[in-house]
């Protein structure tokens, strides 16, 4: 599966194609950077990776490539490879509630939503109870604006898209997420039979993966979120990771039909959260 890798290997990508552009015009790495007027170790680490190149960077290299016509594209890939990497704290500077409400768009677009969780309850079918444990527990953590209550009502909103329009939301979830009590047992339990609920609407199919199934090639991964094809995003300990490149979006539309395969649904998926609601008694 793509991680925080992902980035990495898409600025690899980018400078190889910058370094074919470079081939192609008959110019040395040596020859590019004394026309540009950069230290000769420039090219070579933007090629490589290491250096990601600015707008302007790639403007001098097209001009002195006489590749100008590839100018836009390039300042865009780049600008999209280093999008992909949002460290939690760069995003929850101005509080938790600009970050839910970021997310707003992109949730009106989509109309088709694919989500596996290994880590806790999927923000769309948690109760406001369990978002304000989630939500508390990162503050403390990561010591960011403590505007929890406006944070849930946003979230609390946002679940208004599963009654409205024609989305959809297949959602996977592990069993022992359903184990692990956020907040405590009386919020678990109205976390849990609030699942049963918002499982029986019409445009949720609810997944659960048991826990000691073998689980073949369907592995244990990180959460994420499909949103149609465009795009995925994937909660990392220390980032939010945004995969926009096809091929791997590709990758995790696999992982979740392996995943999916895993996972038992309807009376079957009930029964082990009522077990899990039992086992709190």
């Amino acid at each position: 599966m793509p991680s925080s890798s992902s980035v990495a290997e898409a600025r690899r990508a980018l400078g190889q194609r910058l370094r074919e552009i470079r081939k192609d015009s008959g110019l040395t790495a040596r020859a590019l950077a004394g026309l540009a007027g950069w230290h000769e170790s420039k090219c070579s680490r933007i090629e490589h990776g290491r250096t990601p190149p600015s707008d302007a960077d790639i403007r001098v290299w097209t001009l002195h490539c006489s590749a100008q016509g590839q100018t836009a594209d390039l300042i865009a890939t780049a600008r999209a490879v280093e999008g992909m990497y949002v460290e939690w704290r760069r995003m929850e500077r101005a509080g938790l509630k600009q970050v839910q409400e970021s997310v707003a768009p992109l949730f009106q677009r989509t109309r088709r939503f694919r989500v596996y969780q290994s880590w806790v309850m999927p923000g769309l079918l948690q109760t406001a109870a369990y978002t304000e444990a989630v939500l508390r527990t990162i503050t403390d953590l990561r010591d960011v604006p403590d505007d929890i209550d406006a944070a849930v009502a946003v979230r609390m909103e946002r679940q208004r898209v599963l009654h409205a329009g024609d989305h959809r939301f297949a959602v996977l979830v592990e069993e022992w997420v359903l184990r692990t009590v956020i907040g405590d047992a009386e919020v678990m339990a109205g976390q849990l039979g609030h699942l049963i609920a918002t499982a029986s609407l019409p445009s949720v199919s609810l997944g659960i993966i048991p826990a000691g199934v073998p689980r073949g090639a369907g592995w244990p991964v990180e959460s994420f979120t499909m949103y149609d094809e465009a795009q995925v995003s994937v909660e990392l300990v220390s980032a939010h990771l945004t995969v926009t490149q096809p091929s791997e979006v590709a990758m995790y539309a696999q992982a979740f039909a392996e995943l999916a395969e895993l996972a038992v649904y309807g009376a079957a998926a009930r029964s082990l959260i009522t077990a899990a609601i039992d086992a709190l008694e």
